[in-house]
């Protein structure tokens, strides 16, 4: 089918007839015929062209149509585009002779899944804009012009204060400002603290639960680092079992994945094996605010501040996408952590820790987690409602902490149940993906349910697909 377009002297300063027909759609058909307008002269150098609206109703195609053909014209070189002058014919349309032209095609956004169930990620939604903006506001109006040139790589003043005094209030921390150093996150501290080779600050065996990141593992691996995975039970990590390891990893506020604090007699325990061996504990504080049946379990650190490096970043409090953490170091460690870091700060934006010092001091950071404390408690009892419910052969575990739960399986079903979920568009764990590979007896199978990053419209629909894909009773 041939469809034309004529468009008025008023729109574009000359009658024109476009040609759309031929095979590839009407995308291509558009792209060729302003190809050809071009090539032939109708359309002169500067000549505006229609918006995107007023050709997509002449034409009686899809506005994203005519957007894409401009868009692919703009980046072969045929037109040009500007704030507020319009698209407009390029001043040398026709590439140069002999010139090998490669075509630049729209990229396809990947599908993603329908029902996001993945541990770890917190409502994007509910980032706190206003507040944090204002926050960003105020703190770049009372910083001083020095924190506008090279950062200190321990990090600014403002924040480690604020962090040292939030810490000690909600997590029993005992910290003090220069004890902490900042970071992007998690994976920075691992990276600052293990390096490459011998030249870390600290170095193998090192202890690990039997159920964790595999990328926090595959780090450790990368930086020469041997861990050594030590059993779960009910009371966490085995930590009698540890031996001759420099060092121990430990969830100890709410054990990733399978939840549950560390026992207070492991804790104690712990602390006395660090000082025996002069070894060190780090303490991943991933998602400590997040406690909802009891008080939160204070951080290990506060036993013996010289005997753990607690580590902590605002990924699950307010967003991954803000790239802040921190660690609170033993006396002896900070000096060559800050060695480690480099002169300047290169990895945490000195503007962002200048405004999470301002949203932790004005008390906006502590209104934040409790209503976001409050609302995914209540995503976690929708979901413990709805299988017992639909699913009430399932066993949920994990529940009094963080921002997953996990869904105990029959045996042999965990690897199908996944398979199931992809296959209706539901995205989540199975709890196999997380054991140690030379871990000892596994915790069975079982899925790792985040109920955190459903935005609340779509939360109820999310429940219902994963109950649909449960293996029956």
């Amino acid at each position: 089918m041939t469809e034309s377009w004529v468009n008025s002297a008023e729109r574009i300063g000359a009658d024109l007839h476009l040609e759309l027909s031929g095979p590839g759609g009407r995308r291509a058909a558009l792209i060729q015929a302003l190809r050809e307008a071009v090539r032939s002269g109708r359309l002169a150098p500067g000549t505006r062209l229609p918006p995107y609206r007023s050709l997509a109703a002449d034409l009686g195609v899809a506005r994203n149509t005519v957007a894409d053909a401009y868009a692919e014209l703009v980046a072969e070189g045929w037109l040009t585009a500007r704030q507020g002058s319009g698209t407009r014919v390029a001043d040398r349309a026709e590439p140069l002779r002999g010139a090998v032209r490669t075509p630049v095609r729209t990229p396809v956004r990947a599908r993603g899944p329908r029902h996001d169930l993945r541990q770890g990620a917190p409502d994007a939604s509910s980032f706190p804009r206003t507040a944090w903006a204002a926050a960003y506001r105020r703190a770049l109006q009372a910083a001083p012009s020095e924190a506008f040139g090279p950062g200190d790589p321990a990090g600014r003043r403002e924040v480690r204060e604020a962090l040292a005094e939030y810490l000690a209030r909600a997590r029993g921390v005992r910290a003090e400002p220069g004890r902490i150093v900042v970071c992007s996150g998690f994976a920075h501290a691992l990276r600052l603290l293990f390096g490459q080779g011998a030249g870390g600050v600290l170095r193998g065996p090192l202890g690990v639960e039997g159920y964790g990141l595999g990328f926090h593992r595959e780090l450790l691996a990368t930086a020469g680092v041997r861990t050594v995975p030590l059993p779960l039970d009910e009371d966490g990590a085995r930590v009698d079992v540890l031996g001759r390891e420099h060092a121990v990893l430990l969830t100890p506020a709410h054990q990733f994945p399978t939840g549950g604090p560390l026992h207070p007699e492991r804790r104690a325990a712990v602390i006395d094996w660090s000082r025996a061996r002069g070894a060190v504990v780090l303490e991943d504080d991933y998602d400590g605010e997040f406690r909802y049946d009891r008080r939160p379990v204070g951080a290990l650190q506060g036993l013996d501040p010289e005997c753990v490096i607690h580590i902590g970043s605002v990924s699950k409090s307010l967003s991954p996408a803000l790239r802040l953490g921190w660690m609170v170091l033993p006396e002896r460690y900070v000096g060559p952590v800050l060695a480690a870091k480099g002169e300047r700060e290169a990895w945490a934006s000195v503007l962002d820790q200048l405004a999470l010092a301002e949203f932790i001091v004005s008390g906006a950071y502590d209104r934040h987690v409790r209503r976001m404390r409050q609302r995914y408690r209540h995503r976690r009892d929708r979901l413990v409602a709805t299988l017992a419910e639909h699913a009430p052969h399932v066993e949920v575990t994990g529940l009094a902490a963080g921002l997953h739960a996990v869904l105990r399986l029959p045996p042999g079903t965990e690897r199908s149940t996944v398979k199931a979920a992809a296959w209706q568009g539901v995205a989540l764990d199975g709890l196999a993906a997380f054991r140690h590979p030379q871990g000892g007896p596994t915790a069975g199978d079982g899925l790792v349910v985040g109920y955190a990053a459903p935005a609340e419209h779509a939360y109820g629909a999310a429940l219902e697909a994963l109950c649909a894909v449960l293996p029956p009773g």
